[in-house]
């Protein structure tokens, strides 16, 4: 039985590094078992890249194994296999570390996002509603998560705590194949209870914000929504946690995820993801979640009628039942972002300009805009700030690899379940 969440958990206690090999805190129990490192082939190697340098750190990735921990020796000293940093037991939380934090894993599906993250992959599977994620496994989680946060200067919010789920895709091409872990049964915001960063509901009863868009006390402007369901109390619904009959519902059980529509009726077609799915629509699938947003996300608030709220999403208005006596999102403070001409494109990596390859070893990385647009009127949620970079890692000699820096600037904003990337140059920053 998962015990209650309680916003008022006491701050950690002082971390420090757990004894033997393993990047832990001293309170949990974490073994090293270290990935593989060697050569695959002439020119090739695996299943990570070791670095002589240090590496800046902006994301935590939550993923699920997507099956049993039994597997998991086998698995990373496989170097021909993929890697990741920490795997964390179900039963129990016992944690395992791969690769060290300062070395980059392959777990992203997005080489951008791998250079500047670790990653955390939790024994279970994402369609079988909750039952993996033990208390024991997100105490354990969230224990670890707190020390990498610490020591690498991570900001413990959405916007660098990401499931696999949220990481943008590389290309138009690339996107249909992204991962969909940990799933709509991960429950966001028990998690960041146990992280000391509660998800913040309003002290008053009633809308947490004022119906003409702003910010409840400040009609000025426009504002964000954090979407923020009752997990216990919203149980969508979802198919194919079966995987003999994805038409088949899944048992009712509580979720972080609301799922947004074109109209604000509950009779209205899903919002369509052109990245996701192209040319197909939206699916009630426990793996699709083209039309859905999860607890903790912050998006800009396009218009509230009656029952419903309308997000900016993948450049469209998109719905989700947002009731007074029930809510399922809060009133959330912080920057946006809205296009200076329509048109605008966003990237999935952060990358420099072509100029900045010049002279270096490291080929010129190209610059794929992914299948979205957005038009001046639409607002994001801003979650960080960055400037290009590009980490070549194309030999098995760390001394060898190169690190591009250039000088256009990015925002990382809350696109649609995935975060994104646009130009500083093409969007206006609304405080």
């Amino acid at each position: 039985m998962r015990l209650p969440a309680n916003p008022r958990l006491p701050g950690p206690a002082p971390l420090r590094r757990a004894k033997g090999h393993a990047e832990c805190p001293h309170t949990l129990a974490c073994e090293w078992m270290p990935a593989a490192y060697a050569r695959t082939g002439k020119g090739d190697h695996g299943n990570h890249d070791r670095l002589d340098r240090a590496r800046r750190i902006d994301y935590v990735v939550i993923h699920d194994t997507e099956g049993t921990y039994a597997g998991i020796p086998s698995l990373v000293r496989n170097p021909k296999y993929v890697s990741w940093h920490y795997t964390i037991r179900s039963r129990d939380g016992h944690v395992a570390q791969h690769v060290r934090n300062k070395d980059i894993a392959w777990h992203a599906g997005n080489w951008d996002v791998n250079t500047r993250s670790i990653g955390i992959e939790h024994e279970g599977y994402l369609a079988q509603g909750g039952t993996w994620y033990t208390e024991a496994m997100y105490r354990a989680s969230a224990k670890l998560v707190r020390y990498l946060a610490d020591r690498h200067g991570i900001p413990l919010d959405r916007q660098h705590v990401l499931g696999h789920d949220n990481v943008p895709g590389t290309s138009a091409k690339t996107l249909p194949q992204m991962h969909d872990d940990p799933g709509p049964y991960w429950d966001w915001a028990h998690y960041f209870d146990l992280l000391g960063k509660p998800f913040e509901r309003p002290g008053h009863d009633g809308p947490a914000y004022e119906l003409t868009g702003g910010f409840a006390g400040d009609e000025s402007g426009p504002g964000s929504v954090l979407v923020l369901p009752s997990y216990d109390e919203h149980r969508p619904r979802f198919t194919g946690c079966v995987k003999a009959r994805p038409a088949g519902r899944c048992p009712r059980h509580g979720a972080s995820a609301v799922w947004l529509r074109t109209e604000p009726r509950e009779d209205a077609p899903l919002v369509d993801d052109a990245g996701k799915r192209p040319g197909a629509p939206s699916t009630y699938s426990v793996y699709d979640h083209s039309a859905r947003a999860s607890a903790g996300q912050r998006f800009g608030l396009a218009e509230r009628r009656g029952d419903w709220t309308a997000i900016w999403y993948l450049g469209q208005k998109a719905w989700f039942h947002d009731p007074s006596a029930r809510p399922t999102s809060v009133a959330a403070r912080g920057p946006l972002v809205t296009p200076v001409r329509p048109g605008v494109k966003v990237y999935g990596r952060a990358f420099p300009e072509r100029s900045a390859f010049a002279g270096t070893r490291a080929p010129v990385q190209q610059h794929a805009p992914l299948p979205y647009t957005l038009a001046p009127g639409q607002t994001y949620a801003l979650g960080q700030s960055l400037t290009g970079s590009y980490h070549s890692a194309r030999s098995f000699d760390p001394a060898r690899h190169v690190t591009v820096k250039g000088r256009l600037r990015y925002h990382q904003i809350q696109l649609g379940h995935r975060v994104a990337f646009v130009r500083a140059d093409d969007v206006r920053v609304i405080r």
